[in-house]
């Protein structure tokens, strides 16, 4: 890759792009790469244990812990808040410049639109109701008596679920996987690299991606 002095953009020679007039697939993560934030982080602040979730968020995110293990982990300290909590993250979830025209966009061109989530089924469902997104994969939060469990239900949706849920969607809408796109801020979008024609990373998280095929590296604020 080369590095511009004055632009901060990585280069690298693509030989196959997706094309916008065919039927395509993006599966993009939520948290950092759709919207702005970390939700979990977010609640937990909210729940008066910020700082602890938030350490352990940026050392998965980093790839330094198992992601399912920290997930289960970072939930447990929220046993006993309230499930309002939720919906105010909900309400004021910052969404990332250009999503929505991105979606309109590739949705008007015949692409599926999709997120594949570590986070949670609550902020994922909002964004599907509100871009009209085709399916959203994330994980539910247990609630019991108006108040969280600390406990995941179901399968967690890791690396390997993403990687899984990528190919289940393009075979589900007969998408070749030269028009399948995928985006991630996380080392736990990295599998997902391996099953698309095209990765492009995004947010402020530092991804071992360079012996990876094409990707398009995006630097900002």
């Amino acid at each position: 890759p080369l590095k511009s002095g004055e632009w901060e953009i990585d280069l690298c020679h693509l030989p196959a792009l997706p094309t916008l007039s065919e039927p395509g697939l993006l599966v993009m993560d939520m948290d950092s790469t759709a919207i702005r934030i970390e939700c979990i982080d977010e609640i937990a602040r909210l729940a008066g244990v910020g700082e602890q979730v938030a350490a352990v968020t940026a050392a998965a995110m980093q790839g330094k812990l198992e992601f399912s293990d920290s997930l289960r982990n970072r939930v447990a300290l929220l046993a006993g808040a309230p499930v309002t909590i939720l919906d105010e993250v909900a309400a004021n979830m910052p969404w990332m410049p250009g999503l929505q025209l991105m979606v309109d966009t590739l949705r008007g061109a015949g692409w599926k639109v999709a997120i594949a989530s570590g986070g949670f089924t609550r902020f994922a469902g909002e964004l599907q109701q509100a871009l009209g997104l085709d399916a959203i994969f994330a994980n539910e939060l247990a609630v019991e008596g108006g108040q969280l469990t600390g406990k995941v239900s179901g399968r967690i949706v890791d690396a390997s679920v993403k990687a899984e849920v990528l190919q289940q969607l393009a075979q589900e809408y007969g998408i070749a996987a030269a028009q399948t796109v995928a985006i991630g801020d996380g080392a736990n979008d990295l599998k997902m690299m391996g099953v698309q024609s095209l990765f492009i990373p995004c947010g402020g998280h530092q991804l071992h991606v360079r012996h990876i095929k094409p990707r398009v590296a995006v630097h900002g604020e």
